[in-house]
């Protein structure tokens, strides 16, 4: 399983898209507080809405709690930051990882950053350019990890398998 964690979300609307990931890729969600939004804000709804019920939501109070209460260790942690040296592209993910996500204005704290130095990621965007929009970025890292591990559990196939469509 994929676990998507959220350090201190800002905008519900960034979270409720990344909520609508987790409910289509089966991937966990987690919100470490405090959050900028109260979570049953119509925002955060709206934005996966049809989907909320399919989202399996952990919330923790505080970045050692999420330590100390989940499977995230060393291991099995990646640390999304536009101050990473390394491209997404160089992790090898494994089952039951954690892709770490910044707040959207102020990214990963840096303690937490140099604790897991070789953990940390980047998504390449042009120089002049600061980054992606966060729920962007986290569908980018969810579905690569997936890809990874064979999109386990993900319908990989549409009705159109098997047909032929003359043109």
């Amino acid at each position: 399983m994929i676990h998507l964690v959220l350090f201190e979300p800002e905008i519900p609307q960034n979270t409720g898209n990344i909520a609508r990931t987790c409910a289509v890729t089966g991937c966990h969600l987690h919100l470490i507080e405090p959050l900028g939004f109260d979570i049953s804000d119509k925002a955060v709804k709206r934005a996966g809405l049809d989907y909320w019920h399919l989202v399996d939501l952990h919330v923790h109070k505080n970045l050692v709690e999420f330590f100390q209460t989940t499977g995230a260790n060393a291991h099995n942690i990646w640390l999304a930051t536009t101050k990473a040296p390394q491209a997404y592209t160089a992790a090898r993910f494994e089952p039951d990882c954690y892709l770490i996500f910044g707040k959207e204005t102020a990214g990963l704290p840096e303690p937490l950053r140099m604790a897991y130095p070789d953990r940390c990621i980047r998504i390449p965007v042009k120089r002049e350019a600061r980054c992606l929009n966060l729920s962007n970025a986290a569908a980018i890292l969810a579905y690569e990890a997936l890809r990874q591990l064979d999109f386990p559990n993900l319908v990989g196939e549409g009705d159109m398998k098997g047909a032929f469509y003359e043109v």
